[in-house]
């Protein structure tokens, strides 16, 4: 029996099934609506540094032939091919996208979904439809990501753009000459759907405003083109069809919010900043008229001037010594005083913001963001950790009750926290303490109250008490979360994590969070001989930390 995925949740792709041989097929439609539906196949920084990888209608399979574009078939708008073992260790991750060719939007689209099939059987299925979205033109629908294993993750994350803004979201170009495209990959010869893929009379759900009595209609990735001629490698959108409604791989779009604007306009430059003192501001000599700017000027270009002022000539009014090349000039209609090529986006770029689909994002070490429109549950943060949001966010109180204010005043684990709902980005942050987002699949992690900053609601959590006695500060409980869910534990500098052998000791004023199935007692090494003596050592008390094979402790370079 296939298991259905809600937006956010995420398994390991063999929880799901023992295969590596899998089909994906991908049913999505609208009236009137024509969509593209394309793989990105991208690195460990989820960049496409490897144009061959971005599979689509003209770039059907890469190199290996570990991912491959089949068409359309068993009721799917769009499939694919992936054979996890052949996937080289550069691509960690498998991005299923679809895109509007031509006009509309997503909250358009009817009942669709994205599925995983395997020796013939559906064993996941993600569905979606238009209600998720507003005036996207673009959803990043499900990843296959490597993170130890393979696994699998529905996003449903609605993309502003289209395909030409997902290529730059990805890293990837946009060619600027676009030959026709080669018509789209056909199934199997005869037309027999591969031995892995789903039989023929699967299950398909009502399309929305398709005629009843027959199976929906499936839209075509692409145009055809009116003679067909060889696709060309790499990026190569297929050509503008030349009716009214131009194809969105032409429309211009914002990919994030430090890129340079669509069609390389420069950045609006700031106001010109005053003249010298006893001169008037950009004002030319007495009795002549203000020529625009660039117009009329002397043949001999002039060099940037400095802080808003008009450039004067090289050497004040001479021409350029012989041999050296004129100093380049603004463009026509241009301030003389703009900023000219990257600017300041330029150097901003290394801190934009990073793109993902998924519900946690670690921004930087030191900030995080949590997409609340993932997931469909509220996010738990310390009180006052926003230092940012995006769309319509809601913060309430979020109280612990009578008796969990008693027991966090009684066993020091206490966590004054606030309830974030809505549909928008929040990102948390606290004192510029690194962050570090944890996510637990059914198991369980011990952490103490004070290393918290924010996790999923869904999570359950309670205090814990440590066995042994005599552990200073309230350090004798501590606080255990279990459940399917992310939870951003902080730390005052790097962290190291160690495997739990019968020799680990740690400072309980040290160690940050644990395997919740290590067993935990607390060790002193006061005697009555050495406190005979003055003077104290400070490691009179720690913690002993005991357990099977594959449990580990985390201790931070700080004592709280």
């Amino acid at each position: 029996m296939a298991r259905e995925f809600q937006r956010g949740h995420k398994a390991r792709i063999s929880d799901l099934t023992a295969g590596t041989d899998l089909y994906v097929g991908v049913q999505i439609s609208g009236p009137g609506l024509t969509f593209d539906i394309s793989c990105f196949g991208l690195d460990a920084d989820e960049r496409l540094s490897d144009d061959r990888y971005f599979i689509f209608y003209n770039q059907p399979k890469s190199p290996e032939e570990s991912v491959q574009l089949l068409g359309a078939q068993a009721g799917d708008t769009e499939s694919f091919r992936v054979t996890l073992d052949r996937i080289p260790e550069q691509i960690r991750k498998l991005s299923f996208t679809a895109t509007l060719d031509g006009a509309g939007q997503m909250s358009q689209v009817g009942p669709g979904y994205i599925r995983i099939v395997a020796g013939g059987e559906e064993v996941a299925r993600y569905p979606f439809s238009g209600s998720e979205f507003s005036t996207e033109r673009a959803v990043m629908l499900g990843d296959f990501y490597f993170k130890d294993v393979w696994r699998f993750a529905a996003v449903g994350q609605g993309f502003d753009g289209g395909l030409d803004a997902l290529l730059k979201n990805f890293g990837g170009e946009v060619a600027e000459d676009e030959p026709a495209a080669a018509p789209p990959q056909q199934p199997a010869a005869g037309g027999a759907a591969p031995g892995f893929a789903p039989p023929a009379q699967a299950a398909v759900p009502p399309a929305f405003g398709a005629p009843g009595g027959g199976p929906a209609p499936v839209p075509a990735p692409a145009p055809p083109a009116p003679v067909p001629q060889p696709a060309a490698p790499g990026f190569t959108p297929p050509p503008a069809p030349a009716p009214v409604a131009p194809p969105v791989h032409t429309a211009p779009t914002i990919v994030a919010p430090l890129h340079t604007p669509p069609g390389g306009s420069p950045v609006p430059p700031p106001a010109p900043a005053p003249a010298p003192f006893g001169q008037p501001g950009q004002q030319p000599p007495y009795g002549q008229p203000a020529p625009p700017p660039g117009y009329g000027q002397p043949p001999a270009p002039q060099a940037p001037p400095g802080y808003g002022q008009p450039a004067p000539p090289p050497g004040y009014g001479h021409q350029p010594p012989p041999g050296q090349p004129p100093a380049p000039q603004a463009p026509y209609g241009a301030p003389q005083g703009a900023p000219q090529g990257p600017g300041v986006l330029g150097a901003l770029q290394q801190f934009k913001e990073t793109p993902t689909g998924q519900r946690w994002t670690q921004q930087n070490k030191k900030l995080v963001r949590a997409d609340l429109g993932i997931g469909g549950q509220p996010v738990l943060a310390r009180q006052g950790s926003m230092v940012l949001y995006q769309g319509k966010v809601d913060f309430s109180y979020k109280g612990a009750g009578f008796s969990g204010r008693i027991v966090g005043n009684a066993t020091g684990q206490e966590m004054q926290l606030m309830r974030c709902t809505g549909q928008g980005q929040v990102f948390f942050a606290e004192n510029s303490t690194m962050l570090h987002p944890i996510e637990l699949q059914g198991d369980a992690v011990c952490v103490s109250a004070e290393n918290v900053l924010a996790f999923d609601e869904g999570l359950q959590y309670e205090v814990r008490r440590i066995e042994g006695h005599g552990i200073p500060g309230g350090a004798l409980f501590t606080m255990q979360f279990q459940g399917t869910g992310t939870i951003v534990v902080k730390t005052h500098g790097v962290p190291v994590v160690l495997p739990v052998t019968p020799t680990t000791f740690a400072d309980c004023n040290a160690v940050v969070a644990w395997s919740a199935a290590s067993q935990v007692v607390v060790s002193s090494q006061v005697r009555m001989r050495r406190n005979s003596y003055p003077g104290d050592t400070g490691e009179s008390v720690n913690l002993q930390f005991r357990g099977a094979p594959g449990n580990f402790i985390v201790v931070q370079p700080y004592e709280i």
